[in-house]
């Protein structure tokens, strides 16, 4: 088991960061960040919470450093349907119905889908059943043969795409389960192509859906400053049409069955 500060070197070298950039960033001395890190001093709570703060870490990890040098966690983890989450989950509800007639869904950390908006069913129509078994993995759900992988016509470029968010999730915060899917379904080949750059900053999918094919981009959308671990590790993925025929499709759509 790590010590807090052998924990805390982790971090700060996965930032890339030199102990006299935290210290100058946290406004403490390079000696104090070195006899943490070096077990040294105990450092307080509101310290290792400083230090976490300038070098991003996850609230759940901030939870960990407290723990690792004695102290009691700082941030609770509460399901989202639970009433001290009411408002913002009332909020994300809003938010999902207000992107309608266009696909949107909450996923977590590891990808389970927890929430979707209605335009999202009609591509879940012909997936095998056993995928749809909570918790849903969107990344399962897309690569799988069985899932989303035969009706999408880019698909390498999708699953590059994919290769490319997770690895840097991983390399921001490690997680056994999100490394475990990644091995499995997005473990890189020769063959595999790389995505251009600029194709991070839109999402190009390309769906097949008999004669018609819809093209979509996507969007991410996190909490600003959550206090709760479970608002910190869920993200909204907003689809918009990239051109008029696949809008046209959305809004016959939901015309059509009242969405």
């Amino acid at each position: 088991m790590y010590t807090v500060g052998e924990m805390l070197r982790q971090w700060r070298h996965r930032r890339r960061l030199s102990q006299l950039d935290l210290a100058i960033a946290a406004d403490v001395s390079a000696r104090h960040v070195s006899l943490v890190e070096t077990g040294k001093s105990n450092p307080s709570a509101d310290m290792i919470l400083r230090l976490a703060d300038q070098l991003d870490v996850p609230l759940r990890e901030r939870n960990r450093l407290l723990l690792a040098a004695g102290h009691a966690p700082r941030y609770a983890e509460r399901p989202l349907h639970e009433e001290a989450l009411a408002a913002a989950w009332d909020a994300v509800e809003r938010v999902l119905r207000a992107h309608e007639p266009f696909p949107a869904l909450v996923i977590d950390r590891r990808w389970d889908i927890v929430m979707t908006n209605r335009a999202i069913d009609p591509f879940l129509a012909e997936v095998a059943p056993d995928l749809l078994r909570p918790p849903i993995n969107m990344v399962r759900l897309g690569l799988d043969p069985r899932g989303l992988a035969p009706r999408i016509v880019n698909l390498a470029e999708v699953r590059a795409l994919l290769r490319t968010r997770i690895a840097r999730q991983l390399a921001t915060a490690p997680d056994p389960a999100l490394t475990a899917l990644y091995e499995e379904l997005l473990a890189p080949g020769a063959e595999d192509p790389v995505p251009p750059i600029a194709s991070e900053v839109v999402v190009p999918m390309i769906f097949r859906f008999g004669e018609r094919e819809l093209r979509l981009f996507s969007t991410t959308t996190t909490f600003g400053t959550p206090m709760d671990i479970t608002l910190d590790e869920v993200a909204i993925e907003s689809y918009y049409p990239s051109d008029a025929e696949t809008a046209a499709y959305f809004t016959g759509l939901a015309a059509r069955t009242g969405a």
